[in-house]
């Protein structure tokens, strides 16, 4: 990790709440939290086993609505990253499971905010830029309408329930996350030992565009948002270049020093993940950051090929 929360005084620690703190981007943001002297308490459904990233914990239950009141009201800050992955074929029930994830533990959070006698200054809460739905090449920014189907929907009410909260001194940040990549975890890492292989290619047509950021970016823009007041509401979380799925195959190939010659036709994305496909895979995101650009925020790594390059050494 490259960088840190600027603090007006070195000496002021805050105290970070997280929920969702066991995932790719939890576990990363924790570690470069703590390192930067921070308080952190995770949120967690049961006591955990192994020695935790972080040194506090406490448990709590969306499904059954329990939490513990104090801790936010200690907290500075209450971070949301839970949530049910969509990455598998989306039955009924696991439609259902990715919807409540979200929901449950997101109002649950807004409740405890809205109802603490000392607010936190800040909560921020994860979506995601299938808010946009299926783009082809149209650019997305935060002025853009929520778009149609399954993904669209679940990130509008998700949104939704983050916006509850009830106060006037909570600040309320909603990051739309686009494809995170590292090669510690998310998409990339599963990517790599196929196309190291030499049997990467393509998805599809390979004309729909990802709209992608590293994983260092990603964590940069929520400790940006962690410390400027002037960021609020949904924000694209995503690289200013986003590229096509071919662009993309390319430059993984190239800097893995491997061919990719084996595109996977969009019928046989359809018959293995079905509607998952078809939103993901074979979707097109274009969405442009137009929040954090207007705001001075200065991205780590804008180029995929440069990014890929670099992390694929």
């Amino acid at each position: 990790m490259r960088h840190s929360i600027q603090r007006k005084d070195p000496g002021n620690e805050m105290h970070i709440v997280i929920a969702g703190s066991s995932g790719f981007i939890g576990s990363a943001l924790i570690e470069l939290l703590l390192r930067d002297g921070h308080r952190v308490t995770r949120l967690v459904r049961s006591k955990p086993t192994d020695a935790p990233a972080a040194p506090e914990h406490s448990l709590w239950d969306p499904y059954r609505e329990l939490i513990d009141l104090e801790i936010i009201e200690q907290a500075d800050a209450i971070i949301n990253l839970s949530g049910e992955s969509v990455a598998s074929r989306w039955t009924a029930k696991k439609k259902k499971a990715v919807l409540e994830s979200r929901i449950k533990s997101t109002a649950l959070l807004t409740r405890a905010v809205s109802s603490a006698q000392t607010p936190p200054r800040i909560f921020i809460s994860a979506s995601a830029i299938g808010y946009y739905g299926k783009g082809g090449e149209t650019w997305f920014d935060e002025s853009s309408d929520r778009g149609e189907g399954f993904l669209a929907d679940v990130c509008a009410e998700w949104e939704a329930a983050a916006m509850e909260v009830n106060n006037s001194v909570t600040r309320g940040v909603l990051p739309r996350f686009g494809v995170v990549l590292s090669k510690k975890g998310g998409a990339l890492k599963k990517m790599l030992p196929v196309f190291r292989l030499g049997l990467g290619g393509r998805l599809g047509s390979g004309e729909q565009y990802l709209s992608w950021v590293s994983l260092e970016d990603a964590l940069k823009v929520l400790t940006f948002s962690l410390q400027q007041d002037i960021v609020t509401g949904p924000l694209n979380v995503c690289a200013p270049a986003p590229v096509t799925n071919k662009e993309f195959t390319k430059a993984l190939g190239t800097a893995l020093r491997k061919p990719v010659k084996l595109p996977v036709p969009a019928p046989i994305l359809h018959l293995a993940f079905g509607q998952m496909a078809d939103e993901t895979l074979l979707s097109s995101a274009r969405v442009r950051p137009s929040k954090l650009l207007s705001s001075g925020f200065q991205f780590q790594d804008p180029e995929l090929y440069k990014f890929l390059q670099e992390e694929c050494a």
